[in-house]
C-alpha cells in the first residue's frame, strides 16, 4: 500500500516504525498487516527499540496475532514454510524484554512450542527461530513463576537433548540448564533424572579427554550436574560418570597447576565427595590411595596458606574454595578413621593427621582473629563446623588452642542459638544429612561430640562452666526435645536432631560426674529434670528411640540422686511416671533364652534391646548404679518395683538359666540394686525371700545380698 511504500522511502528509525504499528492496528488484510510485521520485526531484530516502543507493539497487536502466527501453516508465496511461525516466535522474544510479559500466561502456555523448536532438526534458515527461542526461554527463567513452569512443561528434557545433539544454539541450553538447576535441582533431577545423567555422562567424557583450558572451565560446570541423591554409585551409568572424573581430577591434580586451575578442580572434588563421600574414589589401588592423600594434602595446605596470615581481602576471595578445602579435609578425618576397608595405609593416616591437625592450627588461629561484626559471616560457621568435626575425633591435639578458643565458641555458639543467624541457613558443606536439625542456627550441633570429650577433662571443663556452657546446653536440649516431639511419626533413619540430644545427655553424664555442685546451684537443671520425668514415659514404648530412651533413663536417674530434695522429685506425678519408666527399661533388657548348645537356658539380651545393645550396655549398666543410689532416697521406688513384680521376674531369671551364662558384671548390678531394696523395703525384702532369695543369692556369690537377708 502507498502508506507503507512512504513509510519505507523515509524510513526514519522510530517514526518508520509509528506508521508500521498504525498500519498494524489499521489493516484491512492480512497481506496489509504481514507487510507492516515484517517492518516491525526488522526493526525488532536490529535491536533499535528502547523499552517504551517494544511495549506500544505490545499495545498494538497483543497476543492474538503472534499466536496465529504461531500456528499457520501456509507460508506466503515463495516464502519458506517457517516464516510465519519465525515472525510470531520474533514477536515473542520482543514481547518477553518486559519482565511483566515474559511472566504471562500467554507466554508460559508457549513453553511447549518453545520445547518442540528446539528438538526439531535445525535448518541453516531457521537459525534466527532458535535464537528467539532462547532468548524466551531465558527471560521465562528470570521471572517468578518461570523455573516451575519450564521444568513441569518439559523444558529441561529439550534442552538437555538439544545440548547432547550439539544443535545450534547448544552452548546457550548448558547454560540454560545450569541455571535450572540452581534454582530447582531436586525437581529437575526427580522429573528428568535419565536426561541430566546423559548430559554429565557427556561432560565427564570430555572432561577426561580434553586437554586444552576447556578441562578447567568444565571444572566449574560440573558441580551443577551432580545429583543431591540417590548416589550416582547406585547407577551403572553414574559409576562410569564418576570414574570418568577420578580419572580427570588425578591427572589435573597430580600436574602443576596455577592457582586459577586448582581452585576448581579442588571444588569440583569437593562437590563429589558431598554427593558421595569417598565412594568415587576406586578402592585398592596404590594410586586412589595416593589420590586420596593428595586431595586431602592439598586441601590442607589451601587452609593454612589462606588462614595462617590472614589478609582480609585475600581471604574474601577464597572462602568458596577454603570452604570446599573443608569438605576434603572432612572426608580426610573420617578416612583416617575408618577400620573396615580402609582406603589409606596406616602410614599415610599418621602422615595425614599430622597434616591436619597443623590445617585445624590455622582454623584456630583464624578464628581467634574474628571481629564481632564478622559472626554473621556463613563462612565463620563453616570453619566452626569443621572444628568440631576434628574436636570429635582427636581428643589430644591442640588442646591448649582449643582451650584458649573455647570462650568464643561459646559465646557464637550461644549468639546464634540466642539470636538466630542467616549465617547458618546458608548451604553448609557437610557429609551426613542436616535433615531434622530444627535450628538453622545450629552451630552447637557440630561442637556437641568435641565438647563431650572435653567435659570429661578439668581444665576444658572449667572453661567451660565459667562461659555459661552447661545452662546454654540445657537450653539447647529443651528446645531439641521440642523440635524431635513436633517431627510426626519416629524419623528413621536418625536425625541430627536425636543424635544432637543422645550427645547433649553425654555432656550431662560427664558434668553429673565430675561437678555435682553445678548440677544443685544452676536452675536450668532443674527444668531439665522436670523435662526427664515427662519425656521418658513417652520415649520408651517407641522403639526407634531405644538409645535416647536408654540415655534419658540414664541421667534422669543420675540427676535424681543429686537434686533429691528438689520440689519436682517430691511424690509427684511426674516423678513416678518416670521411675515406674526407667525400671521397665532396666527390668525388661534381660531375658532367658535357649542355650546355643542345646541344653537348658541362657541369660541373654532380650529381643527389643538386642540391635541397639551396643550403644545401650554401657548406660544400662550406669543405670542400675544409678538406680540402687535412688532407692534410699526416693520412698516410692520400691512400691514401683513391687507393681512392676521386677523381683518375681528376676528371681525367676536368675532361676531358671545356667549360671554360667550370667557374667559377673550383670550379677554385681543386679545385687547392687536388690541389697537397697532389701534394706529400703520390707515388702522387697520378703519378696526376695519367698522367691529364694537366699538360694540364688548364695548360687550367684552375691555375698552383699546373703549378708542383707540374713540381718534381722
Amino acid at each position: 500500500p502507498p502508506s507503507l511504500a512512504m513509510a519505507s522511502d523515509r524510513a526514519d528509525g522510530h517514526s518508520a516504525l509509528k506508521r508500521c504499528l498504525g498500519v498494524l492496528r489499521d489493516a484491512r488484510n492480512d497481506s496489509e498487516q504481514f507487510a507492516a510485521l515484517l517492518l516491525v520485526t526488522k526493526a525488532v531484530k536490529a535491536g533499535e527499540l528502547d523499552a517504551k516502543t517494544r511495549r506500544q507493539i505490545f499495545d498494538a497487536i497483543g497476543f492474538t496475532f503472534p499466536n496465529r502466527l504461531l500456528t499457520s501453516r501456509q507460508p506466503p508465496a515463495g516464502c519458506p514454510e517457517h516464516t510465519f511461525r519465525a515472525l510470531g516466535l520474533t514477536l515473542l522474544a520482543c514481547f518477553c524484554t518486559d519482565p511483566e510479559l515474559a511472566g504471562h500466561s500467554q507466554i508460559l502456555n508457549k513453553i511447549p512450542t518453545f520445547n518442540d523448536i528446539l528438538v526439531s532438526p535445525c535448518n541453516p534458515d531457521s537459525t534466527s527461530m532458535i535464537d528467539d527461542v532462547y532468548q524466551c526461554l531465558s527471560a521465562v527463567m528470570a521471572t517468578a513463576r518461570g523455573p516451575r513452569e519450564l521444568v513441569t512443561k518439559g523444558t529441561v528434557s529439550a534442552l538437555c537433548q538439544a545440548y547432547l545433539n550439539s544443535s545450534y544454539g547448544s552452548d546457550r541450553a548448558l547454560t540454560l540448564l545450569l541455571g535450572l538447576l540452581a534454582v530447582a535441582e531436586a525437581r529437575c533431577w526427580q522429573r528428568d533424572a535419565p536426561r541430566l545423567l546423559a548430559v554429565l555422562s557427556k561432560l565427564s567424557s570430555d572432561f577426561l579427554n580434553t586437554e586444552d583450558m576447556t578441562k578447567f572451565e568444565l571444572c566449574e560446570v560440573l558441580p551443577h550436574f551432580i545429583p543431591p541423591s540417590p548416589p550416582l554409585t547406585q547407577d551403572s551409568q553414574g559409576c562410569e560418570c564418576l570414574h570418568k572424573l577420578y580419572k580427570g581430577l588425578a591427572n589435573i591434580l597430580g600436574s602443576k597447576l596455577s592457582q586459577s586451575q586448582r581452585d576448581p578442580a579442588l571444588k569440583l572434588a569437593a562437590c563429589l565427595v558431598q554427593a558421595c563421600g569417598s565412594e568415587w574414589i576406586p578402592t585398592g589401588s596404590a594410586g586412589s590411595k595416593k589420590f586420596l592423600a593428595l586431595l586431602v594434602n592439598l586441601a590442607c595446605v589451601e587452609v593454612r596458606l589462606t588462614l595462617e596470615e590472614p589478609d582480609p581481602l585475600e581471604v574474601e576471595g577464597k572462602k568458596e574454595v577454603v570452604t570446599a578445602c573443608y569438605v576434603l579435609i572432612e572426608m580426610g578425618i573420617q578416612e583416617c578413621l575408618r577400620e573396615e576397608k580402609p582406603l589409606l595405609e596406616e602410614m599415610q593416616k599418621v602422615q595425614l593427621m599430622r597434616i591436619m591437625e597443623e590445617a585445624f592450627g590455622a582454623v584456630v588461629f583464624y578464628l581467634r582473629q574474628v571481629k564481632q561484626e564478622e559472626l554473621q559471616d556463613p563462612f565463620i560457621f563453616a570453619s566452626v563446623r569443621i572444628l568440631g568435626a576434628w574436636m570429635a575425633e582427636e581428643t589430644s591435639s591442640l588442646k591448649q588452642e582449643i582451650c584458649e578458643l573455647l570462650p568464643f565458641l561459646v559465646r557464637y555458639a550461644k549468639k546464634l542459638f540466642k539470636e538466630g543467624s542467616p549465617a547458618a541457613s546458608l548451604p553448609q558443606p557437610e557429609l551426613v544429612s542436616t535433615e531434622g536439625s530444627g535450628l538453622p542456627q545450629d552451630a552447637l550441633r557440630f561442637l556437641l561430640p568435641g565438647l563431650y570429650h572435653l567435659t570429661a577433662e578439668d581444665r576444658p571443663r572449667d572453661i567451660l562452666i565459667s562461659e555459661g556452657a552447661p545452662a546454654l546446653l540445657c537450653e539447647y536440649f529443651l528446645h531439641q526435645w521440642e523440635v524431635l516431639t513436633s517431627q510426626p511419626g519416629s524419623p528413621t533413619p536418625l536425625t541430627s536432631t536425636e543424635m544432637s540430644l543422645q550427645t547433649a545427655c553425654g555432656i550431662f553424664l560427664n558434668l553429673v560426674v565430675t561437678a555435682p555442685d553445678l548440677i544443685r546451684r544452676e536452675k536450668t537443671f532443674s527444668s531439665l529434670m522436670e523435662l526427664l520425668l515427662k519425656s521418658l514415659p513417652l520415649l520408651l514404648p517407641q522403639k526407634d528411640h531405644l538409645v535416647l530412651a536408654a540415655n534419658i533413663a540414664t541421667l534422669g536417674l543420675m540427676m535424681a540422686r543429686i537434686l533429691a530434695s528438689s520440689a519436682v522429685l517430691q511424690e509427684t506425678q511426674s516423678a513416678k511416671d518416670f521411675f515406674g519408666a526407667a525400671i521397665r527399661f532396666l527390668s525388661q533388657a534381660h531375658t532367658a533364652q535357649a542355650d546355643s548348645g542345646g541344653e537348658g537356658l541362657a541369660a541373654a539380651v532380650s529381643p527389643a534391646c538386642a540391635s541397639a545393645w551396643a550403644d545401650v550396655r554401657e548406660l544400662w549398666f550406669l543405670g542400675m548404679q544409678a538406680l540402687a543410689g535412688c532407692v534410699p532416697l526416693f520412698p516410692c521406688l520400691p512400691q514401683a518395683v513391687l507393681q512392676a513384680r521386677w523381683l518375681e521376674s528376676l528371681s525367676e531369671f536368675l532361676t531358671c538359666v545356667a549360671p554360667a551364662s550370667v557374667d559377673f558384671e550383670l550379677i554385681a548390678a543386679f545385687q547392687g540394686v536388690l541389697v537397697e531394696l532389701a534394706r529400703a523395703s520390707q515388702p522387697c525384702r520378703d519378696v526376695i525371700l519367698s522367691h529364694h532369695g537366699r538360694e540364688w543369692a548364695n548360687l550367684y556369690g552375691m555375698a552383699a545380698l546373703e549378708q542383707c537377708l540374713s540381718e534381722q
